[in-house]
């Protein structure tokens, strides 16, 4: 399956690339943990299908030395003792941040105590940065049916520069 449109060669797309990838590298740039960062973004990526994304987030986590036993149990890191309390209350927010048409509540007075219990005010404000730029960036993938597979890590910060 061929992309249907390439975001990365049209200048309107371009310039809002360019804002987009200012908006993560403000998050990047944050004190929530990096290897929270990708975890939040790979399991965002694998509810909403985004086949480009979870190749990014899974490569990027993986050179910067997350393992491939925390990484393939990201989707059932509920049923995984291999997540710290802190790392499951982000991937918490995160999947009912990114389900939010599935209940009713949005995200639970409860996953928001366990957020608040681990994380500082500029780590939330990343985390739910986060948990909305990943779901913007899974949107626009999936719609032009970027596929993944073919991302190098490190593409992402090269960018940046």
């Amino acid at each position: 399956m061929e992309a249907r449109f390439d975001l990365f060669r049209n200048e309107l797309a371009g310039t809002f690339a360019k804002r987009f990838a200012t908006a993560a590298a403000v998050i990047h740039r944050s004190t929530l943990p990096s290897s929270t960062q990708e975890l939040v973004s790979l399991r965002a990526s694998q509810i909403n299908g985004c086949g480009w994304c979870v190749d990014m987030h899974t490569k990027e986590a993986a050179a910067a030395g997350e393992t491939q036993v925390r990484l393939h149990l990201v989707a059932t890191w509920r049923e995984s003792a291999v997540f710290t309390d802190a790392e499951r209350a982000a991937l918490a927010l995160a999947e009912e941040g990114t389900r939010l048409a599935d209940a009713h509540q949005g995200v639970s007075d409860e996953t928001w105590a366990r957020v608040r219990e681990h994380y500082d005010d500029d780590q939330v404000a990343a985390l739910v940065s986060l948990v909305a730029l990943i779901n913007a960036a899974n949107r626009l993938a999936v719609i032009v049916r970027r596929r993944g597979g073919s991302y190098e890590p490190g593409a992402f910060a090269a960018a940046l520069a």
